[in-house]
């Protein structure tokens, strides 16, 4: 008897969700009935992975997969069994990988991009370790998205009016929705460590136990579905939107990575005196050379791209600093066995295995090309001048020579992703804003 039938049965599940991240990091897939799923052979049709955040297909993507959408074979990851704690009876959620009908992993898939670097790493000797930082604001229900957003009602029974950054009594306004996310995520087996109150209005911030870089994707996958149903059973919404209110700071999703080795557990980015190895050096070069070129992935949304400005609290270069948050790339204090990077760049609407991924593959790159870093900056980078992309079209610039990063990503998925992206762009590009409506409509 296979192990998923066994959790199955002791668990007495009545219904399986079978999912899958499609290229914005939310969950598609199928329910199967408990009883019949091990005799199953889930199939979704691969133009699944290729929709835009509208739901709309990319017309140019009849090279890429069959123009006959043909289903892709769905495969089980017996780690990501998990208890849908929400459902009304007992349910379970299976995350799966996806294969091509001749049973090769899919290159369109965004867990098989992940899964992509990681082999490379593999093949090196080296395992990542990754840590993400999930921000998220919990927002009142909005019914009409012509209005703009604003904080719901804590247990005082008023909205916060000032930056409440840290703040124990902040959190405790929603106590209520804040235990039963805690319920959600211990019965999802989530590595929770840390929760904060960010500095926007009922902004918080979750930060998850490091770990192995799959296993870490697919919680801040699940985490996400995870908050929003809570959000939902309390009666407000829980937003993973980059830049969600006008006048409060943008939500990232900072990640926080390292390398062992795989043999010895070691970490390679420092010696047992605390110096930096030229693994760690390289790594960090690659950082700062390759962002720019894939920096759609870490903000893949056209609101993405309302954060990156001055004064808000988010990277807007690419320096890296010794404990210096106003850094793209922050190395935190921390002994030999702990030296990591931080990586600032990626917003919370980035689906987190292509985030993941592409700091991963920009740390590889570094590494076999031996790319050095600049100096650390010293002083606040936030006073620089913002060289970062400032919109999703010219971030998808960088995606037309990646060179070095084309094979470690995939050719066929970098052509997919752009395409996607174009089309979600032109598709905003179409929509006449209330500010242009405000300002232009009879002064020009």
């Amino acid at each position: 008897m296979s192990t998923i039938e066994e959790w199955l049965r002791d668990h007495r599940i009545s219904e399986v969700e079978c999912l899958i991240p499609d290229m914005t990091g939310n969950a598609r897939g199928k329910f199967i009935k408990a009883e019949k799923f091990n005799n199953e052979d889930p199939r979704l049709p691969e133009t699944i992975l290729l929709q835009t955040v509208t739901g709309e297909y990319c017309d140019e993507h009849d090279d890429l997969i069959s123009p006959t959408d043909q289903d892709m074979v769905l495969a089980a990851d017996p780690n990501t069994v998990r208890l849908v704690p929400w459902a009304n009876e007992p349910t379970a959620q299976i995350i799966h990988d996806c294969y091509t009908s001749d049973g090769e992993l899919h290159p369109m898939s965004s867990r098989n991009v992940l899964r992509r670097v990681l082999a490379l790493y593999d093949e090196m000797g080296l395992k990542p370790i990754v840590a993400p930082e999930v921000e998220f604001y919990l927002i009142q229900k909005n019914e009409d998205p012509d209005f703009e957003l604003q904080a719901p009602i804590g247990r005082s029974g008023r909205r916060e009016a000032a930056r409440q950054s840290y703040s124990i009594d902040a959190i405790n306004e929603f106590e209520p929705i804040i235990n039963t996310m805690y319920e959600f995520c211990e019965a999802q087996r989530l590595n929770i460590d840390t929760l904060i109150h960010e500095s926007g209005a009922a902004q918080m911030e979750i930060n998850f136990l490091h770990g192995d870089a799959l296993e870490l994707a697919d919680q801040v996958f699940t985490f996400k579905r995870t908050m929003r149903e809570t959000a939902l059973r309390h009666g407000v919404y829980a937003t993973f939107m980059a830049k969600p209110m006008r006048k409060e700071p943008g939500s990232s999703m900072h990640i926080h990575q390292s390398l062992v080795n795989k043999k010895t557990g070691e970490n390679v980015f420092s010696n047992p005196t605390g110096e930096k190895t030229d693994i760690f050096m390289h790594y960090l070069g690659g950082l700062q050379k390759y962002t720019p070129d894939i920096f759609s992935f870490y903000a893949p949304n056209v609101n993405s791209y309302r954060r990156f400005a001055k004064d808000i609290a988010a990277p807007i270069n690419l320096h890296w600093g010794n404990d210096n948050r106003t850094v793209g790339l922050r190395v935190p204090c921390a002994g030999p066995e702990s030296t990591r990077i931080e990586n600032r760049f990626a917003g919370v609407d980035a689906n987190p295995y292509l985030a993941i991924a592409a700091t991963l593959a920009c740390g590889y790159a570094g590494i076999k090309n031996k790319i050095q870093p600049t100096e650390p900056y010293l002083g606040n980078a936030y006073e620089e001048e913002i060289t970062l992309p400032r919109s999703l079209e010219e971030a998808l610039r960088g995606l037309d020579d990646l060179s070095d990063l084309e094979s470690i990503i995939g050719p066929d998925f970098i052509r997919a992703y752009r395409w996607i992206k174009l089309d979600e762009f032109e598709e905003f590009n179409r929509v006449i804003s209330s500010w242009e409506r405000e300002y232009l409509l009879l002064n020009v």
